[in-house]
């Protein structure tokens, strides 16, 4: 795996604004109780170690009193006044029930705070569009294209499958992690106890147990990484696999009415097919790369529940260790081997944790880079005799092509212009330079006062009801019915005048006219001082 450092300085960007936010105190307050529980349980954990030993001393003395003390009420004895199994059974199902919950609490609490700044930052100063147009998102330039800027490509599942995952997992491996540490030092001095002093060439071994829990537990976490590091990578792949290929899904879903007249069934199979191709072959690399460590995992575990009690038996049958004292000490090797080993068992679910923090970093970059060149740009400066001037305006494309050199172009109030020329010579190009939103060329736009609506190519339908798409951006309210439907009346939409709180799925439902008639509808109602519109015939 990369640089630790690196890794962790990643997470402490990603994680640290949610604990300082304003909600801090309550994710504060929740993640220390569930570290308050995740402790209680490794007490407890403690606790049933010596019951243990004196449970298995109980059996072997058939000491039929202390066996039914130890079962279901205490027994006061060399260690102290031991609880029974049932008190302390109770306990720790009450505790493990609240702990899951707590952590259910806090993870919804994060993820919608990340996701409500991830969305408040990928939105701001257009980044979002900025980001989509330097970005050859999902290979949709064919098999010749460039592949997309890191951290540019599938935003949706960024936002929506990455943040799940990165709240998730996070909480859970730190958690696990802490829980790991504590137990090692919890169980670590009762083995060192336990384990007494090993005679080797003469040499008296203190604590022989430990230090041999700490050469298994390193030989096995060398040997993992060798085995499985390669799966991080492998699955930083397998997220961009699946989100191209669920893309390309949704991408024929939105345009099968094309598709089917075009008779493009075969093509489209085709491109799905390539597509589900590259996922299956890079699922095969981590079915073998994952076989390899899970096999190394499972003979690891396997060997780590005899080991102990192996290494312990010359004592036992010598006579210098009880039947409880023998699982107490196999027992606690368990815990101090597998708190030593916890990089071994994780190593799976380290490998897809840094996929998915790369992934929410790589895109956060492109996120910071994309406002920082829209902040480099200075907004349209107000126009002093009310009319919409071009200065010296070149227009690029992102590849550093030229649209439009050096133009001078004014636009008087009250007064229709049409722009016409060839397909791809850069009209719409201008229309987004004339809405102070296309970001590559030079020059200055000049912008009169007053109000202003751009309608594009395409018309945008948003989700929600008619009478939402109707009055957007403005909201569901902001207009009277009379004034909604006198505009649909207007632009030829009467027929739909009954439907306007009716929204499903409007972007399928209408025709491509009858969306074009919506957003003059729109413009109808918004009255606009300037009106821009892109292919308006």
């Amino acid at each position: 795996m990369r640089g630790l450092f690196s890794l962790l300085k990643d997470v402490w960007r990603l994680a640290a604004p949610y604990y300082a936010s304003r909600d801090k105190w309550s994710a504060r307050g929740l993640l220390a109780a569930i570290i308050v529980l995740n402790l209680s349980l490794v007490g407890m954990e403690v606790v049933l170690s010596f019951w243990n030993r004196a449970f298995y001393n109980a059996l072997q003395d058939k000491d039929w009193s202390s066996f039914v003390s130890l079962l279901f009420f205490y027994k006061d004895g060399p260690d102290g006044l031991m609880p029974g199994f049932c008190g302390i059974a109770a306990v720790f199902i009450v505790v493990s029930v609240y702990r899951t919950y707590l952590n259910q609490w806090l993870q919804i609490n994060w993820r919608r705070w990340m996701t409500e700044y991830l969305l408040d930052q990928w939105l701001a100063d257009r980044a979002y569009y900025r980001i989509s147009l330097t970005a050859n998102v999902n290979g949709q330039g064919g098999d010749t294209a460039k592949a997309a800027p890191l951290g540019t490509d599938n935003p949706d599942q960024r936002i929506a499958e990455d943040l799940r995952n990165f709240v998730n997992d996070t909480l859970a491996l730190g958690l696990d992690l802490l829980t790991s540490v504590v137990s090692l030092f919890s169980f670590i001095a009762i083995l060192w106890s336990l384990s007494g002093d090993l005679k080797l060439f003469g040499w008296a071994i203190p604590g022989y147990m430990v230090w041999v829990a700490l050469l298994y537990a390193g030989f096995g976490t060398w040997v993992t990484h060798l085995v499985g590091h390669p799966l991080a990578l492998l699955n930083f792949r397998q997220k961009t696999v699946e989100a191209d290929f669920r893309f390309a899904l949704v991408r024929l879903r939105e345009n099968v009415e094309g598709v089917a007249l075009h008779a493009g069934e075969a093509d489209e199979h085709r491109g799905l097919s390539t597509r589900f191709a590259a996922l299956a072959e890079n699922w095969w690399a981590i079915m073998r790369r994952t076989k390899m460590l899970n096999g190394l995992i499972a003979g690891y575990g396997q060997v780590a529940s005899v080991f102990p009690i192996i290494v312990a038996a010359p004592h036992y049958f010598a006579g210098q260790m009880t039947l409880g004292g023998l699982t107490q000490t196999a027992g606690s090797f368990g815990q101090v081997q597998a708190s030593l080993s916890w990089f071994v068992n994780m190593y799976g679910a380290l490998a897809s944790w840094r996929a998915t923090v790369d992934r929410l970093t790589t895109f956060r970059t492109a996120i910071e880079e994309a406002r920082a060149a829209a902040t480099a740009i200075p907004s349209l400066p107000p126009s002093d005799d009310g009319s919409w001037r071009l200065e010296d305006l070149t227009l690029t494309l992102p590849d550093g092509r030229s649209l439009l050199s050096h133009a001078d172009l004014t636009l008087a109030p009250g007064r229709a212009v049409v722009v016409s020329g060839r397909s791809g010579a850069g009209k719409s190009t201008l229309f987004r330079a004339l809405a102070g939103i296309w970001p590559f060329g030079s020059g200055r736009v000049r912008r009169p006062s007053g109000s202003v609506l751009f309608l594009p190519q395409r018309p945008y339908i948003p989700l929600g009801t008619l009478r939402h798409a109707v009055t957007y951006p403005a909201g569901a309210a902001a207009y009277s019915d009379p004034a909604v439907i006198d505009a649909l009346r207007k632009a030829g939409l009467g027929h739909l005048e009954a439907k306007l709180d009716e929204g499903d799925s409007l972007a399928q439902r209408l025709s491509g006219g009858e969306q074009q008639r919506l957003a003059l509808a729109r413009a109808l109602l918004a009255r606009p001082d300037w009106l821009f519109i892109d292919e308006a015939t």
